[in-house]
């Protein structure tokens, strides 16, 4: 009887190489090291070996002088590696260049990240998304050599087969399929629109998710609204945005929004290819920052993502920060220091439950808003729907001349209510 063998191929072997400049610290470039190479572990790359190295000056042919690129293809030769991965970007030219001279393809952080999102791409809006940042950042590059991702175990590389297809676009092919996804882009981005107008018609207090990759915003997000969302311990496990209807309280309904993780030199591409996406972080009432508790880099990550959060223009949304994944936290000292340092936040797990009450309870104090008495005509009874379906009615009264509500409610329900308003704030929270 013929023995079966395994027929899948075997992972990429990747040589990662990191740039530090003068201007650099060495936590940084320990920092950025470790986490492209969780980068490209995400991507399926097997790692056999990296190399940091110190440039003085910038190096139009390798970005570092000859004699270092020769050591590096050495280097990468003797480990039989199948690919270069940078940390920092390189152009087009330093690209070919570099692949001349080792034979091997040679990727960025940029391509990294990108690949990434190609094999985690689920929507059809996702997938177009991608496949704009592909060629966008293929365009110069028609000549390098793509690694082919296809056949790696469980996953496949962008929406139309490995990345060697982009070999055979010429440009004017590639500049026409750019502009044909925009387009394709926008009428989803006009769905998106609609579906956003119809949640607004009912004044719903909207909250979206940010943070860091992987510190566990779908966790949350299930935690909070027993939905079903993907959850991996992996970067970039969600790239499209879900939202969900909780009640926080009685009678106080919002609507969770779980978004895409951010990261340190997120390229430009995929900012553009997802601004229907991050868009849900602009629009939001309310931002709920989730860090990972146990992650060393947790200060660096809060800055990473209050860079992203400026850049977006939301800088002055209301936030909430939570501190997640406590139960990874072993020493009672740690804890103590965190909530020291992160006071005003949130100490959860997602995974236990422990904290959700209480960050429930913070959302409801954030969204419900000050005391407000409304008096209705008598036969309005939608607007009393209205605030027990958005509002925190406290109590109503029922006259053969109008109808008496006390209730907290958010800016926008206040908006659409102020007809009926009959005197300032009876208190706060």
């Amino acid at each position: 009887m013929r023995e079966l063998h395994e027929t899948e191929e075997a992972p990429q072997k990747a040589f990662l190489i990191g740039i530090r400049d003068e201007s650099m610290e060495d936590w940084e470039a320990e920092s950025l090291t470790k986490e492209l190479g969780s980068l490209a572990k995400t991507l399926g790359l097997n790692i056999v070996g990296y190399e940091t190295v110190r440039i003085r000056g910038k190096n139009a042919q390798y970005g570092m002088g000859t004699g270092k690129a020769d050591e590096i293809t050495e280097a990468a030769k003797a480990l039989d590696a199948d690919c270069l991965v940078f940390d920092q970007d390189i152009s087009p030219s330093q690209q070919r260049n570099w692949e001349e001279l080792t034979g091997i393809p040679a990727i960025d952080r940029q391509e990294v990240i990108i690949q990434i999102f190609a094999n985690r791409a689920k929507t059809r809006e996702a997938e177009l998304q991608i496949e704009l940042a592909q060629l966008t950042h293929s365009l110069p590059r028609l000549t390098h050599k793509y690694i082919d991702l296809s056949r790696q175990r469980g996953g496949r590389y962008g929406t139309k087969g490995s990345g060697e297809t982009k070999l055979e676009l010429d440009r004017r092919t590639v500049q026409r399929r750019i502009h044909q996804l925009q387009e394709e882009l926008l009428e989803v981005r006009k769905q998106r629109a609609t579906q956003r107008k119809r949640r607004e018609r009912v004044p719903i207090p909207s909250c979206a998710l940010v943070g860091y990759t992987n510190a566990g915003k779908s966790s949350l997000l299930n935690g909070m609204t027993k939905a079903q969302v993907l959850v991996e311990d992996k970067l970039f496990a969600t790239l499209d945005a879900t939202t969900r209807r909780v009640e926080i309280s009685k009678g106080q309904p919002i609507l969770l929004t779980d978004t895409v993780g951010f990261i340190r030199r997120l390229p430009h591409e995929l900012v553009d290819a997802f601004h229907s996406t991050l868009e849900e972080v602009t629009l939001a009432d309310l931002l709920v920052q989730v860090l990972d508790a146990s992650d060393p880099e947790l200060d660096r990550h809060f800055d990473v993502t209050m860079t992203v959060i400026k850049e977006l223009g939301a800088e002055k949304t209301p936030m909430i920060l939570v501190l997640n994944k406590i139960d990874r936290i072993e020493s009672p000292e740690g804890l103590d220091n965190l909530r020291h340092r992160y006071s005003d936040g949130v100490f959860v797990s997602a995974l236990t439950g422990q904290g959700l009450d209480d960050l429930a309870r913070r959302l409801d104090l954030r969204l419900s808003g000050p005391l407000y008495r409304f008096q209705f005509p008598p036969n309005r009874h939608d607007l009393v729907a209205l605030l027990h379906r958005s509002g925190t009615v406290i109590s109503e009264k029922y006259t053969d001349t109008h109808i008496d509500i006390e209730a907290r409610v958010g800016e926008r329900l206040l908006g659409t209510l102020k007809e009926w308003l009959q005197e300032p704030p009876l208190g706060s929270l």
